[in-house]
């Protein structure tokens, strides 16, 4: 069987997409920072880096689950 090498564009700045995103759904939704942390079990300094950072710092699947289902948001709207 043959391969060959597909061509796909990917996001270079998918994890800042998601940062602004995260940002403008917990404002969106009248949450501050702090209530966020407490809602999804983390520290208000990791919901802060992670909105201000820009996609310099990261989350798990687990964590953008637990703030799609705090912030009433499907998981994929981050991602936009």
């Amino acid at each position: 069987m043959t391969t060959f090498k597909r061509e796909f564009k990917f996001e270079n700045n998918i994890r800042e997409n998601i940062s602004k995103n995260i940002r403008k759904y917990r404002l969106e939704s009248g949450i501050t920072q702090e209530q966020l942390a407490v809602d999804i079990g983390l520290s208000y300094d990791f919901v802060r880096r992670l909105e201000f950072k820009k996609g310099k710092v990261g989350c798990s699947i687990d964590t953008l689950y637990k703030i799609s289902v705090v912030l009433n948001t499907r998981i994929d709207k981050f991602f936009e």
